[in-house]
């Protein structure tokens, strides 16, 4: 990933929308419900943006949307690209990196996850409270950018610790549910062996997903604020007698989409106190 990819990718942005976003949001699959909450909405497709790598995976649109909510600028990012579809691992949170560099102070991210934690269910948002990376890289490998970030980056807190009681609270006022713990990246494509599972389980992990944990680091490398939220969309291997599929994730989280959108429409109008 070269430094003067990502300017022309921001300047494009900036260009298009005509300011700087507040907050951005990093939707995972089948995830679409923010878009619907904002006002006076522009949308750019990534094939437009220059550099930007374009998801192939059935559930991400590969579209921005940005718009008003609560008096807030908010860009929203339907689709991610992965490092299983064979991208690089820092080229994968390239979004990341675009979205330091466009003034915003805040990064959303959402995903799709399997639940580890055996007391959780399926339909249950997660906010994630740390993650655990095991997808056997890291984005910042390579020679560092000064520009953007720190050599050696501390990760004590990747996951703000005030944009969590935002989300808790704003879960409790809309009525969702909402569970809290431990996200574990790995690779994939191919969904975890039972025996795998038990060990995520072992070693402290509520929830598993291919994603989200590179463009986390990323965003903490270009000193942006960062929370996350999973949305468990099935069971891990082995916990429910059932093969998974991904057709039904999908399908599971567009159930899910509307208590996405409650729960991001109050915490936009915390956000903006």
């Amino acid at each position: 990933m070269k430094y003067d990819e990502v300017e022309q990718a921001r300047n494009y942005l900036l260009d298009k929308t005509g300011s700087a976003p507040d907050i951005a949001v990093l939707m995972g699959s089948g995830v679409s419900a923010v878009d619907e909450i904002l006002t006076h909405a522009m949308r750019i497709h990534y094939v437009t943006i220059p550099n930007f790598p374009l998801p192939k995976v059935p559930g991400h649109r590969a579209q921005l949307v940005f718009g008003k909510a609560h008096g807030l600028n908010v860009i929203v990012f339907e689709g991610r690209v992965h490092h299983y579809e064979g991208h690089t691992i820092d080229n994968a949170a390239f979004c990341a990196r675009v979205i330091g560099r466009t003034g915003a102070k805040t990064m959303l991210i959402t995903n799709s996850a399997g639940a580890v934690n055996t007391t959780y269910k399926v339909g249950h948002l997660m906010l994630v409270s740390d993650h655990i990376n095991l997808m056997g890289a890291n984005p910042l490998s390579g020679p560092n950018e000064d520009r953007w970030g720190p050599r050696f980056l501390d990760q004590t807190n990747v996951y703000d610790a005030g944009l969590r009681e935002k989300l808790r609270a704003a879960a409790t006022y809309s009525g969702v549910q909402m569970v809290e713990g431990v996200y574990a990246a790995v690779t994939g494509p191919t969904y975890e062996t039972p025996a795998e599972v038990r060990y995520l389980r072992t070693i402290g992990a509520d929830a598993v997903g291919m994603s989200s944990v590179p463009e986390a680091i990323i965003a903490r490398h270009m000193g942006l604020k960062v929370a996350g939220i999973s949305m468990l969309s099935n069971l891990a291997t082995g916990m429910s007698g059932q093969a998974i599929n991904h057709d039904d994730v999908l399908e599971m989280t567009a159930r899910m989409n509307a208590d996405v959108g409650m729960l991001l429409h109050r915490f936009f109008e915390t956000y903006a106190q």
